[in-house]
């Protein structure tokens, strides 16, 4: 990776815990015998325990497989556990009625692995960023999203185009402008800079860094490069078959 990179030092962390899962367990039924009952099951997940304090980077590392977007998914109530629990500001999320998951979906964001699958084509970028907006007229909503787009870097002139007008690098920007503006806290970034440049990598990095530091986000950073995870997460968390076997300050983990 290159030295731009390191732009994205590590934080001081408050004490203050964001999200905090307990005993957090998945299974998935593999065999179904007579009658429709699972007679096997796959353990995607297993009694995790662990805490994400409000304005770090966690990083989830592993390989295929090993239960990361399984959580990501848990993270955001997408799927149920079978066990356990996913504490948000000290509330499980898997007991919140319709209403307060509303709530807690405009809390908590995740911006997609593949930015071109997550983006309508049909849609231009008015309509993708400013979906989640609302109780704006529309000169107002306009404005809100040309702000939006300045934030993460894109000129406001693109307000009117569509995907497949943007390189993968502005497709990932649009995604994220899309996730700010809920004006979350916590965002779930899936492989945020896979498959780009480096130099492209870099530069999204230290977007995501001046966000987090400018708008007081907190985030998970799901990605199998650990170039990118030394130079952007606070702390790491090693997840291998569904368990997890590790997590420690980045610095701790890569003189390990």
């Amino acid at each position: 990776m290159t030295s731009a990179l390191s732009r994205a030092t590590e934080a001081p962390r408050a004490a203050e815990p964001l999200v905090e899962i307990t005993g957090l367990s998945k299974l998935y039924p593999v065999d179904a015998g007579w009658l429709g009952k699972s007679r096997s099951w796959l353990s995607a997940l297993e009694d995790v325990d662990l805490t994400v304090t409000r304005g770090e980077i966690l990083a989830l590392v592993g390989e295929s497989g090993s239960g990361k977007s399984t959580l990501a998914r848990l993270l955001i109530k997408l799927i149920e556990p079978t066990r356990g629990e996913v504490r948000y500001e000290g509330q499980n999320i898997f007991a919140m009625s319709r209403a307060q998951v509303r709530g807690l979906r405009r809390k908590v964001q995740i911006v997609f692995q593949d930015p071109y699958s997550s983006l309508n084509p049909r849609h231009d970028v008015s309509q993708i960023v400013g979906e989640g907006i609302s109780g704006l007229d529309p000169q107002a909503r306009r404005r809100r999203i040309k702000e939006l787009l300045e934030l993460v870097g894109l000129s406001p002139n693109v307000i009117d185009r569509y995907p497949h007008e943007f390189s993968g690098g502005q497709r990932r920007r649009i995604c994220i402008a899309r996730a700010l503006a809920v004006k979350p806290e916590f965002l779930i970034l899936d492989e945020p800079v896979s498959a780009l440049d480096v130099s492209v990598q870099s530069k999204i990095l230290n977007l995501l860094a001046d966000l987090r530091d400018a708008l007081h986000l907190t985030y998970v950073l799901i990605s199998h490069d650990l170039g990118v995870v030394r130079h952007v997460a606070d702390r790491v968390a090693v997840l291998y078959l569904g368990h997890l076997v590790e997590v420690a300050p980045k610095h701790q983990l890569f003189s390990n």
